[in-house]
């Protein structure tokens, strides 16, 4: 049995996530400061979040970056996320205190922090000269890095180069820039960040938690804290004061939502006529709360192109693109480069303005993009699995 609450809080989410088409034409900055941070793990998320919400094309995307008026950083969780320049420094510190989890493991291997600081040095004064790819800045510092042998590798750190990198992007003092301008790979340069964004940040650890608090309910509430606390990593202590600080409201449950938006939401009305949009897997709309459950009509969560998905009884993350309707996940997709064509499936009747909204995501990867990873390791290879899945079920 459908619950209307259930209706009007994913269509409000959809509304507040721009996927209802409010957000049409407006500048990448403009989109990601209003509806969130696009998650990239070296996939096309940051590309499609741009795309269903103003129907950026890639070049426009990409001239974003190059004129760094949105880039890829380090942040909460010591995840990488596309944000807008206006939350640089913003962002940087909301991913400090995570790090150092790489310093741990290097320091078992009898890396010393005064090792690293002094190759950061070195790394500041080989970039002195320019970008430089990684291959140039470990030729340009000389033996300023080590190799960390077999045990390194099994703990995933082959030098101590990585290390200083990662420290320097940490603190705003270098950037780095994709080889190719794109955002769908994970090859870079790296290049002095002057001015360091950093330089002029005076926000304390708790103003950070309180604001970044806020931003989340703002891109997604109402949500639990619980949600917010899986969102930025943040201990059960210092979840509660940031919640504390905002006087939150309760809307159901243990739902919460911002006071400020409570009368806007009350008064909101779930729209009557479809409107079909199709996501990345890591979407803003579900990435950020991990409750698929909610985002269902109920008969659609026993679904067998779903059951991947499982955590228990909760389902939890999308295996692969999604296709939505005013916050309601109705169909899954794929794309297939051999054919140049969307291989997809739907939870509802197929329509003329579904099949629409197909082909002009269909045709967007074909012309821009060429194809549609999921992460850096996702490929045509290992989608053909959930590809003849999709197809099988569309039959």
């Amino acid at each position: 049995m459908k619950s209307p609450l259930n209706e009007k809080l994913r269509a409000w989410w959809s509304h507040r996530q721009a996927l209802d088409g409010r957000m049409a034409n407006s500048a990448p900055a403009d989109v990601l400061a209003q509806t969130g941070w696009a998650r990239s793990v070296g996939g096309v998320g940051p590309y499609l979040t741009l795309l269903s919400r103003a129907g950026t094309t890639r070049e426009a995307a990409d001239q974003a970056v190059t004129r760094l008026e949105i880039h890829e950083l380090p942040c909460t969780r010591g995840c990488t996320y596309v944000v807008p320049a206006a939350d640089f420094a913003f962002a940087l510190k909301a991913g400090a205190s995570f790090g150092s989890g790489d310093m741990k493991a290097a320091l078992k291997l009898g890396v010393t922090e005064k090792e690293v600081d002094k190759l950061c040095a070195a790394v500041i004064d080989a970039l002195a000269k320019g970008p430089m790819e990684p291959d140039e800045i470990r030729s340009a510092t000389g033996n300023a890095s080590r190799s960390l042998g077999e045990e390194g590798k099994k703990k995933g750190l082959t030098t101590t180069l990585p290390l200083a990198l990662g420290q320097l992007q940490t603190t705003g003092d270098i950037r780095r820039i994709p080889t190719n301008g794109r955002l769908d790979q994970q090859r870079y340069r790296y290049t002095l960040w002057r001015p360091n964004p950093l330089a002029k940040s005076k926000m304390t650890t708790e103003e950070i938690h309180i604001e970044l608090a806020r931003r989340y309910f703002q891109w997604i509430g109402p949500a639990t804290q619980a949600e917010l606390q899986w969102f930025t990593a943040l201990n059960g202590r210092d979840t509660k004061a940031s919640l504390a600080a905002l006087k939150l409201e309760k809307l159901e449950g243990d739902k919460l939502i911002l006071a400020e938006d409570r009368d806007e939401f009350e008064s909101f009305q779930v729209p009557k006529q479809a409107h079909y949009v199709l996501t990345s897997s890591i979407d803003g709309l579900s990435l950020l709360r991990r409750d698929l459950l909610s985002l269902l009509d109920p008969a659609d969560a026993a679904n067998p192109l779903l059951q991947s998905t499982g955590r228990g009884s909760l389902l939890m993350e999308l295996p692969s693109h999604a296709i939505f309707d005013r916050g309601r996940l109705v169909g899954l997709w794929e794309y297939d480069p051999a054919t140049e064509s969307i291989a997809w499936a739907s939870f509802i009747p197929k329509n003329k303005e579904l099949e629409r909204a197909v082909a002009r995501t269909e045709e967007y990867v074909r012309t821009q993009l060429g194809d549609a990873r999921s992460f850096s390791l996702d490929s045509p290879k290992s989608r053909v699995p959930r590809i003849e899945a999709l197809r099988q079920a569309s039959r």
